[in-house]
C-alpha cells in the first residue's frame, strides 16, 4: 500500500464518521420519514390525478406521469434541500459546538465535507423513497421502458435537491446567524423558482427589439444560470412528447437536449457553492 493512498484514509474515515452521525441525528428525529411520507402522498396523487381534468385517471404514460410531477420537485425539493441545510454551520456556531468540532484532530474541509455528505445522504434516501412506489407501478404497469424514463426523473429530482443543498450549506457559511441564513434562504427559493424566469422573460421582452436576434439565440442559455431550469430542461426537453406538450421546440435549442449536458450543469451547481463554502469556511 502506497504512502500517498494511506495518508488520505484517516481524512476519508473522519469525513465518513462526521457523515454518518449528521445522517443518524436526520433519522433520529424523523426527518427523513417525514419527507418520505410527503413526497409519497403528493407524487401518488398527482400521477395518479394529473390527468383528470382531461378526464384519464390513472397512470396514462411515463412521459404524462414525469410532466405531472415536475411542477412537484420544482417547488419542493428545493426548499426542503434550503431548510435542511441552511444552518448546517451557522446552527453549530450558535450552539457553541462548532469550536468544539474544530478542536477535534479534523480540518475544517472534512468538517464542512462530512456535513455536506450526512445530510446529502438523508435528503437523498428521502426522495427515493418517495417516489418509490410510483417507480414500482410503473414498472408493472408501462413495463421497462417507462421504469427507465422514470428512473432518469428520481435521479435528476436527487441532482437537484443536492444543487440546492450546496447552495444551503454555501449561505449557512456566510451568515452570520440563523435568523439571517433562514431569510437568505427563502429569498434564494423565490429568486430560483418563482422569480428568475419572469426576471428573464421580462428581460426577453423589454430588450427584445434592441437585442434582436442575438438575444432570442441567448435567452435559452440564460436557463443554466438557475438549477430548476436545468432540471425543467432535462426532463421536459429531452423527451419528444414532453417537448410537443410544453411547446419548447422552438425556444430552447436542440444543443440543450443533450442529457449528459444537463447533467454536467448539475453537477457544476453541486460543486462551485461547495468549493466556495469550503474557500470561506477555511
Amino acid at each position: 500500500m502506497s504512502t500517498s493512498f494511506t495518508a488520505h484514509l484517516p481524512e476519508a474515515r473522519q469525513v465518513a464518521a462526521i457523515a454518518a452521525k449528521e445522517f443518524r441525528d436526520r433519522i433520529r428525529n424523523r426527518w427523513v420519514l417525514a419527507v418520505a411520507v410527503v413526497f409519497t402522498v403528493f407524487s401518488l396523487a398527482i400521477a395518479y390525478l394529473g390527468g383528470a381534468q382531461q378526464g384519464a385517471v390513472g397512470l396514462r404514460s411515463a412521459e404524462a406521469t414525469i410532466a405531472s410531477l415536475v411542477s412537484l420537485v420544482i417547488y419542493l425539493i428545493p426548499l426542503i434541500a434550503l431548510l435542511l441545510g441552511f444552518d448546517a454551520v451557522v446552527g453549530e456556531r450558535e450552539r457553541g459546538s462548532l469550536d468544539l468540532l474544530l478542536a477535534l484532530p479534523i480540518t475544517r474541509g472534512e468538517l464542512l465535507l462530512g456535513k455536506y455528505l450526512g445530510l446529502a445522504a438523508a435528503l437523498t434516501l428521502s426522495t427515493l423513497a418517495g417516489f418509490a412506489l410510483v417507480a414500482v407501478q410503473m414498472g408493472r404497469q408501462l413495463g421497462a421502458n417507462g421504469l427507465y424514463h422514470y428512473l432518469g426523473f428520481m435521479a435528476s429530482s436527487v441532482l437537484l435537491g443536492l444543487a440546492f443543498l450546496s447552495l444551503a450549506v454555501m449561505l449557512s457559511v456566510f451568515a452570520r446567524d440563523r435568523t439571517r441564513a433562514s431569510g437568505l434562504a427563502i429569498s434564494l427559493w423565490f429568486l430560483f423558482v418563482l422569480v428568475f424566469d419572469l426576471l428573464l422573460l421580462g428581460l426577453l421582452v423589454l430588450g427584445g427589439t434592441r437585442l434582436g436576434a442575438l438575444g432570442g439565440e441567448a435567452f435559452p442559455y440564460l436557463l443554466l444560470l438557475n438549477p430548476a431550469d436545468v432540471f425543467r430542461i432535462l426532463n421536459v426537453f429531452s423527451l419528444e412528447d414532453l417537448r410537443t406538450l410544453y411547446g419548447l421546440g422552438s425556444i430552447v435549442p436542440p444543443a440543450l437536449a443533450n442529457p449528459w449536458l444537463m447533467g454536467s450543469a448539475m453537477l457544476g451547481w453541486i460543486l462551485a457553492p461547495l468549493a466556495l463554502a469550503s474557500w470561506r469556511f477555511r
